[in-house]
């Protein structure tokens, strides 16, 4: 046996994460760009509880809320130039993938000024100021990720940045979704799924990483029946958080499949929202592999005896 494994983001689970580790945010810097959509950061409590944490430590903040659903280069750039005007030293990114990954772009912006739209694809490897996460939704993991998938109009889809930028800490708290509606819960959570078994049934697979998706299958044999009842009790919210940072670990270590490379194009020109996109590729995908052992591992973890009893509840949701 022979693996490499390592998780460099530390990760502050629970009810008032934020509050109750504040410090961390200033033993990482002086002064932040907070980095958020337009509204969902203010309705959720989530930006008044970092507002508070920074305060409380004497941390300074600016905050850059203008991150749009799919954040494109130009956001990127226009976030970067604000934090770089007011010499912020990290950054916070408060949201679902967009603003999270918004955030780690933003972060590298800032460290590497001589990078553009026109050139960060071409780039060599770069370092970015620190980030810190606060994920508003369970799906996306990119609160444990190094990948910061951003819209290229010019190249007319989603992309990696190919670049590894690794949150510093992560405050994963479920109270922040407890609004959210269900067509989002819906939709993050069968990225979530789909993080699980990509990495899962991906061949950069090791013994460490499918310790995480056997566990995150655990969660969701709990979490689709919620799901197909719409039943979003606060347990409910608190396995699929914890399964959405389970599938992000994975994913950090194997990358994903093709679902999700399919997807981006489903997003881009069809609106798609990205786990909606996963999710309508995904039993195909299942169904196409020849050797079906950990399928029917997963399988017999999520409590099913085929994989279409799997599909039926994928056309449910």
């Amino acid at each position: 046996m022979e693996f490499r494994y390592s998780m460099p983001t530390e990760i502050y689970f629970g009810e008032d994460a934020v509050l109750k580790n504040k410090e961390v945010f200033s033993s990482i810097g002086k002064k932040a760009l907070v980095v958020t959509g337009r509204r969902s950061a203010k309705m959720n409590g989530s930006y008044d509880d970092v507002k508070q944490a920074l305060s409380e430590t004497g941390t300074d903040h600016i905050l850059f809320d203008e991150v749009e659903e799919n954040p494109s280069l130009e956001t990127i750039e226009k976030g970067s130039e604000i934090g770089k005007k007011n010499l912020v030293d990290f950054v916070i990114g408060i949201g679902g993938g967009s603003p999270m990954d918004a955030a780690k772009a933003i972060a590298l912006f800032i460290k590497n000024p001589e990078i553009n739209k026109e050139n960060i694809f071409s780039a060599g490897k770069l370092e970015s100021i620190p980030v810190v996460a606060v994920p508003t939704t369970s799906g996306t993991g990119s609160e444990v990720t190094q990948y910061s998938i951003i819209t290229s109009f010019k190249e007319k889809t989603k992309k990696n940045l190919g670049q590894s930028i690794f949150p510093k800490a992560a405050f994963v708290d479920c109270k922040y979704t407890y609004n959210l509606p269900e067509n989002v819960t819906v939709n993050t959570a069968i990225d979530a799924f789909t993080h699980l078994t990509e990495g899962y049934l991906n061949t950069n697979s090791t013994y460490m990483s499918e310790i995480f998706g056997e566990k995150g299958f655990e969660l969701f044999k709990h979490c689709f029946v919620k799901l197909v009842k719409k039943d979003f009790s606060k347990e409910f919210r608190e396995k699929v958080m914890l399964a959405s940072v389970m599938g992000g670990i994975q994913i950090a270590q194997t990358g994903t499949s093709l679902p999700h490379g399919m997807g981006y194009p489903l997003t881009y020109f069809k609106g798609l929202p990205h786990g909606l996109a996963n999710g309508v590729l995904t039993i195909e995908y299942l169904k196409s592999f020849r050797d079906q052992r950990k399928i029917n591992r997963m399988l017999r973890i999520l409590g099913y005896d085929t994989l279409e009893e799997l599909e039926d509840v994928f056309n449910q949701l």
